[in-house]
């Protein structure tokens, strides 16, 4: 490779990798901004990052978390327990030395001018990752097929962390049998069934996935229980619950007054609505890059004073419940459960597919270890007074 460091110059740890100068400055920069965290660049430790191509530093330079995460897919680097070395990066704010790169600044731009989560757009989310394939979903969750954070207080596997956490939900919202229940994201129908199932209640979900209205359907099947294709702002009527677990990320700052507005307006005067959610420790102006391109397009991770900001017109805080150090686990037994399928699922995937999953999988993990991501369930009641009105943009 052209403008080499010669071999006696370079790093021992680095000397099987030919790198050019740049790309030796990046390096060896890097590694000062990582030794807080107790990184070492090709170390011994399971958490030390190896690299495999040095171009994974022109990446890093130029693009930030993007440039990390589309280098791992493409195999220039590795890392035994990623989910930690995130958890370590993310602790000594080793991301936020990356936001002045031009894929952090246009997603911050794009935020500020446009709805990214505006009526027409709220479908890309659901073509592009929960249309994956419902086999996927299948063999990576457990049978709840629940896709939030479980709650592990008691539990001793996945499926008992996510029952409890349905049933927690049951509880806050004080479910009695005959009840009209209004589920927001309703996703594979995992809390229709299970409300339907043991509180005698019935349930209307909503998504905006077809390959999830699909099975949710199947699922519920002969349960008082009906799944819409639809957007949450298209809703009518009114029910006596409403509850909404991991679809909130997807709504957008731009779109929290509408959402607490239709959510006002759709239930009873006396009734509840528990809104569980991923968080996060501080108020961001945009999602990270990388999850934006590959994940959740257009997403959005609220703190907890965009999620009171926007309630304060329409309801009573009555209750806030974080329990963010559960979705690690979560996560990490989703991971597992990927990982054993991965060989009756790849005829279906790429390579590159799996790399991507894993890395999805493992870095968010990391992020609720550290605490830089929370899980919150907040109940709401009704404020009895005039509330603003809104329009859909």
């Amino acid at each position: 490779m052209a403008d080499s460091v010669p071999h006696s110059q370079q790093n021992p740890v680095f000397s099987s990798l030919s790198v050019t100068r740049q790309q030796a400055r990046i390096r060896d920069g890097l590694q000062s901004m990582l030794a807080p965290a107790d990184i070492k660049l090709n170390g011994e430790r399971p958490w030390d990052p190896q690299v495999q191509n040095p171009r994974f530093y022109d990446r890093l330079c130029r693009q930030g978390s993007l440039g990390a995460g589309e280098s791992y897919m493409d195999g220039d680097w590795e890392c035994q327990q990623l989910d930690e070395f995130v958890s370590r990066v993310l602790s000594v704010q080793f991301d936020q030395r990356l936001q002045n790169k031009w894929v952090y600044i246009r997603n911050r731009l794009l935020g500020k001018l446009c709805n990214l989560q505006s009526c027409t757009r709220a479908w890309q989310v659901g073509e592009q990752h929960y249309d994956v394939g419902n086999n996927l979903y299948q063999a990576m969750l457990d049978k709840t097929m629940a896709y939030s954070c479980g709650y592990w207080q008691k539990a001793r596997d996945l499926y008992q962390a996510q029952v409890a956490k349905l049933d927690l939900i049951c509880q806050k919202l004080y479910l009695r049998p005959g009840e009209n229940v209004l589920d927001i994201g309703c996703g594979w129908g995992s809390f229709a069934q299970y409300a339907a199932e043991h509180y005698g209640v019935n349930v209307t979900g909503v998504t905006i996935s077809r390959e999830q209205q699909v099975l949710a359907l199947q699922r519920c099947a002969g349960l008082p229980v009906n799944i819409e294709l639809q957007d949450y702002r298209s809703l009518k009527g009114e029910f006596d619950k409403l509850v909404s677990i991991g679809m909130f990320e997807h709504v957008g700052p731009k779109n929290y007054p509408i959402y607490m507005q239709t959510a006002c307006d759709l239930m009873a005067e006396d009734g509840i609505f528990v809104l569980h959610t991923i968080g996060s420790d501080a108020t961001r102006k945009c999602t990270d890059p990388w999850i934006h391109k590959y994940i959740f397009p257009n997403g959005a991770i609220p703190s907890l004073r965009e999620i009171s900001a926007a309630a304060e017109p329409y309801f009573v805080i009555e209750d806030v419940h974080n329990f963010g150090p559960d979705y690690d686990r979560t996560l990490m037994a989703w991971h597992n459960n990927f990982s054993l399928a991965w060989p009756s699922l790849k005829s279906g995937y790429s390579e590159r597919f799996f790399r991507m999953w894993s890395y999805y999988l493992k870095s968010c993990a990391g992020a609720f270890r550290c605490r830089n991501l929370q899980l919150f369930q907040v109940v709401l009641r009704k404020k009895l007074r005039p509330l603003p009105r809104y329009t859909c943009r």
